[in-house]
């Protein structure tokens, strides 16, 4: 949908599956997942495409995909239309923000494996839709740390049995 360092030009609603944002260190060049839309989100550089910058991610669909798009010139022209329209906007901003706010906060308030059923409270079904090492790459863990967490969780439940 977006590559990064070009123009970020789509802006996104999720009608059904997953994409993953990525980018690339500095240094090392290594891929690092830093955010997922599911379905029922929205999927774009937003703030890079709403301004005219370039995509920080590459933003790659997971699964087969289908969204409703708009390009950054429409919608732009739309928010632009009248008041009402720009009501739009400021609630995207809000609810971007507040979701970057809390996944900002999540990486010092919670353990990895905090962080771990947190995703899976937000997407179920992303332990059977996405490779292991995606989702220690979005947790910042190894995938072998995600594995201990993953035994750690299903040997407690089994307890609970």
């Amino acid at each position: 949908m977006e590559q990064e360092g070009e123009p970020a030009r789509w802006f996104a609603f999720v009608e059904k599956g997953y994409f993953k944002y990525v980018t690339h260190g500095i240094s090392d060049g290594r891929e690092h997942i830093t955010w997922f839309s599911f379905t029922g989100e929205i999927v774009g550089d937003y703030p890079n495409m709403l301004h005219g910058g370039s995509s920080q991610f590459t933003i790659k669909a997971m699964t087969p995909c289908k969204v409703l798009r708009i390009d950054s010139e429409s919608l732009f022209q739309f928010f632009n239309m009248n008041c009402e329209m720009m009501e739009y906007q400021r609630r995207i901003d809000h609810h971007l923000l507040i979701l970057f706010q809390s996944r900002y906060v999540d990486f010092y308030r919670a353990t990895a494996s905090e962080r771990y059923r947190l995703q899976l409270r937000r997407c179920p079904g992303i332990i059977n839709d996405l490779p292991l090492a995606a989702i220690a790459s979005f947790l910042n863990i190894t995938p072998n740390h995600l594995s201990s967490i993953r035994k750690e969780i299903t040997f407690a439940n089994e307890k609970d049995i």
